[in-house]
């Protein structure tokens, strides 16, 4: 870390666990696993762990995690004094392809993954070099490309010869040849990342001669030599710097307040949070939990009659600190009773909990939100809209829960996803990798009414379909989670992002900065039809305004009408709007009305990689003007 350094926030994503990052010199590494974090090399135990970890009790409960922690941040001995905590802390890192070769003789070596420094080629001194060629499979695992098997095609070649990596001078894969000095055989890498659409790939059928497909060896290289599972997914060869290698999984929570009207918000944090919370568990623990009657006041009671906690809560009555440990640990206790799995609560679940909050104003520390009065904006804007909501800060954590090889989504569960993130799967050694950003944003809710009878048009419903049934096919090909594609989904979506698109130009904020955040369902019981268009990648104190600022009468109107007009007609047209109706285009053809040129932003920027998307939903087309929600004066 101290050479090669990496932001906190990058060590979620995108260089998150078992990803690859180039560091100085051309150095290809990977990111350890979460077993040797927070620990040194040399074994000594001085690390305070409790200083890095965070609490976020919505995402603790949806991820079935006890806590989060912050990446450490790397402390330069030469700048602080002998008492400051973890000095020095590093983040551990494997190297990563540990095949090498020489540019000079074309020798292939294999170096361990604990390799250090600039290696030297043993037949001619001269420098090493990581291949370009990696192996990974759809379930996310990674290894070296399998040079012995492929250059003798065979699965348990016996020749131990040398191995040398030849570049004919072509600029395919093919005129890359890989031979062995001991036995003569030679080989080139031809369509050793081809793949078919069942997902059987070209590695694993011809990699040997004995007609049997080659299945991935299920290495979990990032989580150290030897570490392997069983694995029946293909193989395939892939560059190394392929941007499919790794597709980070990020969970993220904005922070809702748990207060009463008798107990503030900021006693249930202090409760919460280390190091209250660390002694509250080892307390309440020690007498046999929550479950038996009296504990939790008996702890309380043990708690705030610590010299180092008075001055936290003398300002409080004893029956609000009761109070407020029994919402802290009570649902904390209701968590642990459920089971690790993704069905306990869905997204949109999640999403109504703060569809709930956001819609209303609120004066918290770490959440402000106040209501702009619709009567003091423009009639032709607010009559497409039934709430707008300015929010003066806000709090983000986000979470790596996972990630995958190949597709950015695949089927893997929660519980699956998280274990290959350690190889040590103990109780206590239940939490996740995550980093907080404040922020702010503007929240628009759409008029129900209207939006109930626009998504009811039967071309807009036919058109939406187009869209589905083309998913549902990649879906299945792929293996994806299952999404479900309405017109009201598909609106909003773009909406976001055409808005997102014209406020870069408006309020100076890059295009990478903003996000989007949808609240969206069809359900009859609670239907929700709302966006959160927030920028959180600020410090501490949040960013300074300026998209609050967008927000109000008099600013956010001609952003909002310049937006639409500029939906109206791409610079691609007529093809980009007509596309749709030929196979769709984008990320698995998954849009209709909808290219660079103008709705996608950058996939960081949205919640769904860009898919999903369609403008004639927004204003319509030039035939049909009235499949537009919004209608252009």
């Amino acid at each position: 870390m101290a050479k090669n350094p990496v932001r906190r926030s990058q060590l979620v994503a995108p260089f998150g666990i078992g990803a690859m990052i180039v560091v100085q010199g051309g150095v290809g590494l990977l990111t350890a696993g979460l077993d040797h974090w927070y620990k040194r090399e040399d074994g000594t135990t001085d690390v305070i762990e409790d200083e890095y970890i965070i609490e976020e009790w919505r995402l603790q409960r949806l991820l079935h995690v006890d806590h989060f922690r912050l990446p450490p941040d790397y402390r330069e001995p030469w700048r602080y004094d002998s008492s400051t905590p973890n000095i020095g802390l590093t983040v551990p890192f494997l190297r990563f392809p540990r095949w090498h070769f020489c540019s000079w003789c074309d020798r292939l070596d294999e170096r361990p993954l604990s390799e250090r420094g600039r290696p030297k080629c043993p037949e001619c001194n001269r420098d090493l070099y990581q291949v370009p060629f990696v192996s990974m499979c759809e379930a996310g695992h990674l290894q070296d490309f399998p040079w012995r098997e492929w250059v003798h095609h065979q699965r348990f070649p016996t020749c131990d010869g040398t191995l040398r990596l030849k570049a004919t001078g072509s600029a395919t894969l093919s005129g890359q040849k890989v031979s062995c000095d001991k036995c003569k055989k030679e080989r080139n890498l031809s369509q050793i990342t081809t793949a078919n659409p069942d997902g059987s790939t070209y590695l694993s059928k011809f990699l040997t001669n004995d007609n049997h497909d080659f299945y991935c060896p299920g290495h979990l290289t990032w989580l150290g030599e030897g570490v392997q599972e069983e694995c029946t997914a293909h193989l395939r060869g892939s560059l190394r710097s392929a941007s499919n290698v790794y597709f980070a999984h990020i969970s993220s929570s904005i922070y809702l307040p748990r207060g009463t009207h008798s107990v503030p918000d900021e006693l249930i944090n202090l409760l919460s949070n280390p190091p209250v919370s660390t002694h509250f568990n080892i307390t309440l623990g020690a007498l046999g939990g929550i479950e038996i009657a009296g504990n939790l006041e008996k702890t309380v009671e043990n708690i705030a009659k610590q010299p180092q906690y008075l001055p936290k809560f003398e300002n409080y009555q004893k029956d609000q600190i009761l109070e407020a440990a029994r919402i802290a640990f009570g649902e904390q206790n209701r968590e642990n009773d459920l089971e690790d799995d993704d069905s306990m609560m869905t997204v949109e679940d999640f999403r109504r909990e703060e569809y709930k909050v956001i819609r209303e104003s609120i004066d918290e520390e770490l959440l402000r939100i106040k209501s702009a009065n619709l009567q003091d904006y423009d009639p032709d804007v607010t009559e497409y809209f039934s709430r707008i909501m300015l929010v003066d800060k806000l709090r983000e954590t986000r979470a790596l829960t996972g990630f995958s090889r190949v597709f950015a989504t695949n089927e893997q569960t929660l519980s699956e996803r998280k274990a290959m993130l350690r190889k040590n799967q103990a109780s206590w050694n239940n939490w996740l990798p995550a980093y907080e950003v404040y922020g702010e944003g503007i929240y628009f809710e759409f008029d129900e009414q209207r939006l109930s009878e626009w998504e009811q048009q039967p071309k807009i419903v036919s058109r939406i379909q187009q869209l589905d049934t083309r998913y549902g096919s990649v879906q299945q090909n792929r293996r994806l989670r299952e999404q479900e594609i309405t017109p009201r989904f598909v609106l909003l979506h773009t909406f976001a992002h055409i808005l997102m698109n014209r406020l870069t130009f408006e309020c100076g904020y890059s295009s990478a900065a903003l996000k989007e955040r949808l609240y969206v369902s069809s359900n009859p019981a609670g239907r929700m039809g709302g966006v959160l268009v927030y920028t959180a990648d600020g410090d501490a104190e949040g960013t300074m305004g300026g998209l609050v600022r967008m927000g109000k009468q008099g600013y956010i109107e001609p952003v909002i009408r310049r937006a639409l007009q500029d939906a109206t007609w791409c610079s691609v047209d007529p093809v980009c709007t007509e596309i749709g109706g030929s196979g769709g285009q984008g990320p698995d053809s998954c849009n209709l009305a909808a290219c660079h040129n103008c709705a996608l932003v950058p996939e960081t920027a949205c919640e769904h990689f860009n898919r999903f998307l369609d403008r004639v939903t927004v204003v319509g087309d030039i035939h049909n003007p009235q499949l537009g929600y919004f209608k252009i004066r």
